[in-house]
Formats: C-alpha cells, sequence, structure tokens
C-alpha cells in the first residue's frame, strides 16, 4: 500500500510540476482585431484542453507590428486583446480569473534584422493568453494517502508531507520555517498518541552511482540520514516519545521531480496505529 502511495505521488508530481505557466498565441492579421475561422479552432481546442480546477489567473497581451503611430497600435493591441477575452467568456471561462487585459502597443524590430522581416512582423501581431497555474500542493492534488497534516483517520501508509520542511543545499539543520511545521506536526503527534511513525529523510542533486550526498558539516556521505535524525531529535524535544518513532535515510532513491529544493526533505510516513 505504502508503495503504491508513494508511486502515484511522483507520477502526479512529475506530470503537474512541469510547468508553472503556458502561454498560447493568437496572430493576427495586418490592421485587424477580428479572429477567423481558423484562430478561432485554435483558442477553443486551447481552451478545451484547460483543467479550469488548476488555474489560478489568467493574462491576455495584445501588440502590433512596428508599422503606425503609437497611439493607434495600443488602441488595436487592445481591441485584439479585447476580443480573445470576450472569446474566452463565451466558452466558460469565468471572469473573475482573468486579472489582466492589456494593449502593448507595436514591438519594433531589432536594427539588425534584415531577414524574413515579413515573417517578423506577422509573428508580432498577436495576443498572448497567459495561464498561471496555482501552485502544486498536497491539498490541490488530493493524493489518497498523502496529507499535509495527520487526517482525522489515520491509517499505516499514510504520507505526512510537510512543504516547508526542506533544507538547505548540503544542510542537515532546521531552517526556521521547518522549525514551525515540526512544531505544528508536534501538537498533533500529542493529539494522535497511538500512531507510530517512520522519519524519511531524502537527497537531490548527486550522480546516479551516488545513493547518498554529503553533509557539509560532517563531511560524510549520510546527509540523508542526518536530516532524518535533526527531525527525530527535535520531536523528541517536543517530548514525542522514542518508541513511537524510527528514522532512516532514503538518499536520492525517492525524487519527486517537482525540482530540486523539494527533494531536500523530510517525509513522516505512519507504520502502525494501534
Amino acid at each position: 500500500m505504502k508503495k503504491k502511495v508513494l508511486l502515484l505521488l511522483l507520477l502526479t508530481l512529475s506530470n503537474l510540476s512541469a510547468q508553472e505557466e503556458e502561454v498560447h498565441s493568437l496572430f493576427f492579421e495586418f490592421d485587424r482585431f477580428d479572429l477567423k475561422e481558423i484562430q478561432t479552432e485554435s483558442l477553443l481546442d486551447f481552451i478545451q484542453k484547460l483543467d479550469t480546477t488548476t488555474i489560478q489567473t489568467i493574462e491576455i497581451f495584445g501588440y502590433c507590428d512596428d508599422r503606425g503611430k503609437d497611439a493607434y497600435n495600443f488602441k488595436l493591441s487592445t481591441n485584439r486583446a479585447q476580443t480573445v477575452k470576450t472569446k474566452l467568456l463565451e466558452n466558460g471561462i469565468k471572469n473573475k480569473i482573468i486579472i489582466t487585459i492589456e494593449g502593448k502597443g507595436r514591438i519594433l524590430i531589432d536594427d539588425d534584422v534584415l531577414d524574413n522581416i515579413p515573417e517578423v512582423r506577422s509573428k508580432n501581431r498577436r495576443v498572448d493568453v497567459v495561464i498561471n497555474y496555482k501552485p502544486v500542493t498536497i491539498e490541490n492534488l488530493k493524493i489518497p494517502g498523502v496529507y499535509s497534516a495527520i487526517p482525522e483517520q489515520p491509517v499505516a501508509g499514510d504520507r505526512i508531507y510537510l512543504e516547508k520542511l526542506l533544507f538547505d543545499r548540503g544542510s542537515s539543520k532546521l531552517s526556521t520555517a521547518a522549525k514551525k511545521e515540526l512544531d505544528r506536526l508536534a501538537k498533533q503527534l500529542h493529539k494522535f498518541k497511538n500512531i507510530e511513525f517512520e522519519i524519511q529523510g531524502h537527497v537531490c542533486c548527486i550522480p546516479y552511482y551516488q545513493k547518498e550526498a554529503i553533509d557539509r558539516d560532517s563531511k560524510k556521505r549520510e546527509l540523508s540520514i542526518n536530516r532524518a535524525i535533526v527531525v527525530y531529535e527535535y520531536l523528541f524535544k517536543k517530548k514525542i516519545k522514542k518508541e513511537r518513532m524510527t528514522h532512516k535515510g532514503y538518499g536520492n532513491s525517492q525524487p519527486l521531480k517537482k525540482g530540486p529544493q523539494f527533494d531536500r526533505r523530510v517525509e513522516i510516513v505512519i507504520t502502525k496505529v494501534n
């Protein structure tokens, strides 16, 4: 059960964390702000593929090529942005998440650009729809068995992923934010006195042929182990009984693929509920 939950966590984080922002561009004919059929189809196809539950905000920016006066181009680029906004609203996008509609005016061509000027201009006559996604968290992933706090009905195999229980590169020292996370966890552990758990330390950014990283303080290749131990000792100071806790370093064997900073972490796994 524990292995299946971890695999699901790794796969989901890998898929959803690949990007925090996505840009879809629509290109316009010279001196026009209406959408042709092919442009509309492109936009609708883009909208249909969006998971709106993962979107935090949308920004819409209009542009023109370098020809014409500034005042005219600002108006034209704004009209282009408004046209795209209208089409988004007509197709189910909520107005409240569209936070920016802005005409940027004309885009000047660099002096050293001599070839394919018509093509460059055609790419500058556009609207960019910028999708800003919600941060990937355990809460919005909603993965069974993975939590940001101890659930009301914990079972063996449940994983507690504390998003601020992270470490600096090469370090096993707890940050202020990490200590606050552990203070919160300790209060819960005093409430759920029937729980036993393993403290799992992890590392990032080492060659595949090395399973463990060097702790810059001890100079030994025991970084994930030391990270688990420091959490173990901190919880003991918070009066969590030692017989409830075990600790283990997992090296680089369980990367989240969410970015290196998120692999410099410690997780709590419930091993027994008495």
